[in-house]
């Protein structure tokens, strides 16, 4: 069967995509490999989809070429994402940090793109996988329901997250099929394992309002122990920016400056882990005190004690082995060059027809619907391209 346009991937992208592209007349199917389309719109942002975010630009994004996105993000902007949102009447509300969330379940989201194909005359074939891909003048796309051809073909499969919803290389093979180049590829958005072993399992469910900074990149909101590690947004945020081996800063006390309420309390015969818990939750007061300091009343801590505590408490330097892993990470960091890609249109610059959008792509987003904002976005130029 052949057709102007096949989109392989159901999700924020593809179906976009395949949205965009109907509006214009063309004949567009949709691939995707799993009974339902839109799995991770579903399950994002606990249930209720972080969709898009009132502020953004370029500066929300990881990429090797950072100006790739400025295009896309400007033609589809998240007002005009919002504006399809309002006119499906679906109720959405501001969390926080410019974070929009549905106020009722995320399955509203994948109604309206549904219903936005229906009305563009999308076919979307779902429990379909592509097994193989071939370009000779037409696009032919070999699957387990038939072959199809067209004479442009789009690559929404996403990246390497979420294994357990049918995540898999699958872009990234094409790429390589067709000589494209690819960034490296890792977990992201993701929760980090303490290196050496080092252990803050008895803190497992503590959270504390910090600065997590990497490289002169930082984001204050929580941080979250873990049986293993930390997590928490400042936690996912940074760890977009953080490369193994290099310890990431955390300020525990960014209200404060240490030393001073140190020095503050100077003749106190209070001891230290009783004086950090005025501050920080009990547990984890008692816990840090017993691995970091001698538990001291704070009239007979030494000059240079007080400087370590204080320095421990707004510059906790904290060294990290590893990620939690793919079934852990919201999204994937690295993927197709964008070296290879046109910024105007997302098609390939060596194979004509060939367009790749979403989180295949070496474009990675902040935690709070920046990453849902690319979807649309490249998606959106991608669809008046093809």
């Amino acid at each position: 069967m052949r057709y102007d346009v096949i989109i392989i991937g159901a999700g924020a992208a593809g179906l976009f995509c395949a949205i965009e592209a109907g509006k214009r007349g063309r004949k567009v199917l949709v691939i995707e490999h799993n009974s339902q389309v839109g799995r991770k719109i579903i399950i994002s942002g606990g249930g209720r989809c972080n969709f898009t975010n009132l502020e953004v630009n370029a500066e929300n994004f990881i990429s090797q070429n950072p100006h790739f996105c400025k295009s896309a993000l400007a033609r589809y902007t998240s007002e005009d994402f919002i504006n399809l949102v309002r006119k499906h009447k679906i109720q959405f509300y501001e969390k926080k940090l410019g974070q929009l969330f549905c106020r009722e379940r995320s399955h509203l989201m994948v109604k309206m793109l549904l219903s936005e194909c229906e009305k563009a005359n999308v076919q979307i074939l779902t429990d379909c996988s592509a097994t193989k891909v071939d370009n000779d003048n037409l696009f032919s796309i070999e699957t387990n329901k038939g072959k199809f051809q067209s004479k442009n073909l789009v690559i929404a499969t996403g990246g390497l997250s979420f294994p357990k919803i049918g995540a898999t290389d699958f872009g990234y093979k094409i790429a390589k099929q067709f000589g494209l180049k690819m960034t490296k590829t890792r977990p992201s958005l993701v929760p980090l394992v303490f290196a050496n072993g080092k252990n803050f399992k008895n803190l497992a469910g503590i959270s504390i309002d910090s600065i997590a900074e990497f490289n002169k990149k930082s984001f204050r909101e929580n941080i979250l122990f873990t049986h293993r590690g930390l997590s928490g947004p400042a936690i996912l945020q940074i760890s977009n920016y953080w490369k193994k081996e290099k310890f990431i800063q955390i300020d525990l006390l960014p209200e404060f400056d240490a030393l001073k309420l140190l020095e503050k309390d100077r003749s106190s015969k209070q001891k230290v882990s009783n004086f950090l818990s005025k501050h920080l939750p009990n547990r984890f007061a008692e816990e840090f005190t017993k691995l970091n300091f001698q538990n001291k009343p704070i009239n007979q801590l030494s000059n240079r004690e007080i400087q370590q505590i204080s320095e421990k408490l707004n510059n906790w330097k904290v060294r990290f082995d590893d990620t939690e892993g793919w079934h852990k990470a919201e999204v994937t960091l690295g993927g197709i060059d964008t070296d290879e890609i046109s910024s105007q249109t997302m098609e390939s610059k060596r194979i004509k027809g060939l367009y790749f959008i979403g989180e295949v792509l070496d474009v990675t987003g902040w935690l709070g619907g920046y990453n849902f904002q690319w979807a649309w976005s490249s998606g959106y130029v991608a669809g008046n391209s093809v």
